[in-house]
């Protein structure tokens, strides 16, 4: 299976007010141009606020499927947090990489992701936190997010190298044993619809 990167995002950690307090996140990430560094702990200038829940060797990198941005950008206007013609940026989901043809559903623990100059590894889903809904600008935006099991998944870094928005990449098949939508609807305890 050949999927795309369509965009690489990353942002350094910021202080945001969430529930009249200070929070400090990295999940407002955006596009980048060019080539960018992977290494062993992420890309090169992106930051994660809490390691304890994002980033570490085994959740380096997060990557989300373009497929699920019109659904949000429906729901948000629907919430009245934005207009029915806003489009999300590329890293609203405070992922990594944007990509486009390989859905939740697709992926299982231990698959590869071989880009020309790089080989990430799906490691586990992405629970989302609180923060989230801040970032979508709704209270309910995990609770959706939990009910449809689109939480894309964190990727380790098997071979350093760099990716760039726009490349292709191959999905090479791991043990097959456990599916990231069901580690996910198995933990929030999500049904199938």
């Amino acid at each position: 299976m050949t999927a795309t990167l369509l965009s690489v995002n990353r942002a350094k950690a910021t202080e945001i007010e969430i529930g009249g307090r200070p929070v400090l996140t990295g999940i407002l990430k955006r596009s980048v141009d060019g080539p960018v560094a992977v290494r062993p702990m992420g890309l090169d200038g992106d930051e994660q606020a809490d390691l304890s829940v994002h980033g570490g060797l085994s959740k380096a990198v997060y990557a989300y499927p373009s497929e699920h941005y019109p659904f949000w950008q429906t729901v948000r206007a629907q919430a009245k947090v934005a207009g029915w013609n806003d489009p999300l940026p590329h890293g609203a989901m405070g992922e990594n990489l944007t990509l486009s043809g390989l859905l939740e559903t697709q992926v299982w623990v231990g698959d590869l992701l071989k880009f020309p100059d790089c080989t990430l590894a799906v490691s586990e889903p992405r629970f989302p936190c609180f923060k989230f809904n801040a970032a979508m600008g709704f209270n309910q935006a995990v609770k959706l997010m939990a009910a449809n099991a689109w939480c894309g998944f964190y990727l380790a870094v098997r071979e350093p190298g760099t990716i760039t928005a726009g490349q292709g990449f191959e999905v090479i098949p791991g043990p097959r044993e456990v599916g990231i939508e069901e580690i996910f609807r198995g933990k929030t305890g999500a049904h199938k619809r």
